[in-house]
């Protein structure tokens, strides 16, 4: 509730609460000339009068480009207007390195926000061609290429160049933005570390800063400190895609949270502003299932998927048909959800991570053992080790499961984040192991963390508890 006091005293213009930073604006460059004149071949440039009308505000292309270029998410309509105005400049300037990077970048943040693998293909084309006709040392097409990894789920990639795009840029922030994704997505903390204090040296106060911090401390299992900054940074956005992006982000952290309420109250606004946030009303589904309203909740993830295809989602939809007794709803989710998976891997990205955890509990557990083993070798990240742990569960390995689990949970191991999902899985195992203590007090904890966690296995972590009972009472020792 605190941190929706705080964005609702923003919207009505209220003050800060004292000791806030006040927000930077955005600062726009406008050439306004009042008059010209040509004197001997030299042009005098005449200040605008007094009462001459202001400049006119930067249109749709030219305010996606400076969201593009700054590392803030951009609206919808305003990237197919940049994607337009950049294609027909490089049909007349097809030698325009930049233009080829910022077209790059757009592709990029259009496939991110639309889950269209389509554009995968032209942005590392867009890019590629940056690298070729623009400078020798070109940081925002080598950013662009480890922006388009991350977002294709190729950490070892994104890595490579998002190493590049410091190394030819130290001081660029956004660089060493790109770089949080690569280096969380390949399980290093201490690289995620790094990156992250260099973003907050080089733009320190930035909204977008701002809600990197809050990822990375969500991961660490500072939960706290996460809803602060994100509260923050939706406070300080300047463009309504851009705040609209910061609710979700905060929505999904009072979801996981298990405060269901707040978590929708943070979807509906996130989709009142920018009603292109398909995050937002996927994060809505999610909240409405756990109010127990779940016909508008199926509303809202068939709403989300008919813009926004993400296998995530389809998961998340099936597994709520699933719980409401209806089976063939679901395995039509599942079977979207290969499709989806199929096109996309064929537009180069990564979808094992999905495929596994679909086959683990609605196909086959061998095959995503076999998924996510090689998975785990190429980019050993948190979500990969809890998915293989369960996976190997499911086939009867519950000793390496284990194993995997603990890397999962443990933040001495890597797994700081409080997730109620993996928490569960821990106990299951252990429960199937025999080792009935960490099992009651896991399969408990994932209730506290977020009681409403999943439809599906909410229901089967309280049996399993009731299976369990309550710990002997042992008497003092002889």
């Amino acid at each position: 509730m605190e941190v929706m006091e705080r964005l609702t005293r923003r919207d009505h213009g209220e003050a800060p609460a004292p000791g806030r930073r006040s927000r930077r604006g955005r600062r726009v460059l406008i050439a306004s000339v009042a008059g010209a004149a040509v004197l001997g071949g030299v042009l005098v440039l005449l200040p605008r009068g007094a009462g001459d009308a202001p400049p006119p505000a930067p249109g749709p292309a030219a305010l996606a480009r400076g969201a593009v270029t700054t590392g803030v998410p951009a609206a919808l309509p305003d990237l197919a207007a940049l994607i337009g105005d950049r294609e027909t400049h490089l049909r007349a300037h097809p030698l325009d390195g930049a233009s080829w990077a910022v077209l790059g970048a757009a592709y990029v943040e259009q496939g991110r926000r639309t889950a269209d693998g389509a554009n995968w293909p032209k942005a590392e084309k867009a890019l590629r061609t940056s690298l070729r006709t623009g400078p020798k040392r070109n940081p925002q097409a080598l950013e662009g290429l480890a922006a388009l990894a991350v977002a294709r789920r190729d950490f070892p990639a994104a890595k490579k160049w998002g190493e590049s795009a410091v190394k030819a840029a130290p001081k660029r922030w956004t660089a060493h933005a790109v770089l949080i994704g690569a280096y969380t997505g390949l399980g290093d903390d201490k690289g995620v570390g790094r990156a992250l204090d260099k973003v907050m040296e080089l733009r320190p106060g930035s909204a977008a800063v701002g809600a990197l911090a809050a990822a990375v401390y969500r991961d660490r299992g500072w939960r706290e400190d996460a809803a602060a900054r994100i509260s923050d940074a939706a406070a300080a956005a300047g463009a309504p895609a851009e705040r609209a992006a910061y609710l979700e982000q905060a929505g999904r952290l009072a979801f996981e949270r298990g405060e269901r309420e707040e978590a929708l109250r943070f979807f509906q606004e996130a989709l009142r502003t920018d009603p292109d946030q398909r995050a937002a009303q996927a994060g809505q589904g999610r909240a409405l299932a756990a109010l127990g309203r779940t016909t508008e909740a199926l509303s809202a993830y068939q709403a989300a998927l008919a813009k926004r295809p993400s296998p995530e989602y389809a998961l998340e939809l099936g597994e709520l048909y699933e719980s409401l007794g209806l089976g063939q709803a679901a395995r039509v989710e599942y079977d979207l959800l290969r499709e989806r998976a199929r096109g996309a891997e064929a537009a180069g990205a990564d979808e094992q991570l999905v495929l596994g955890l679909l086959d683990a509990d609605h196909g086959d557990p061998a095959a995503a053992v076999e998924r996510l083993r090689v998975e785990w070798g190429r980019q050993p990240g948190t979500a990969v080790a809890d998915a293989l742990g369960w996976a190997l569960h499911r086939t009867g390995a519950d000793e390496e499961a284990l194993e995997f689990a603990t890397i999962a949970t443990d933040g001495d191991k890597g797994g700081g984040v409080r997730s109620a999902l993996y928490v569960f899985h821990r106990g299951v195992i252990e429960k199937e192991l025999g080792r009935y203590g960490p099992a009651r007090r896991h399969l408990g904890e994932a209730l506290t963390i977020n009681p409403y966690f999943s439809p599906l296995r909410v229901p089967e972590a309280k049996r399993a508890l009731a299976e369990l009972g309550e710990p002997p009472v042992e008497g003092p020792p002889d």
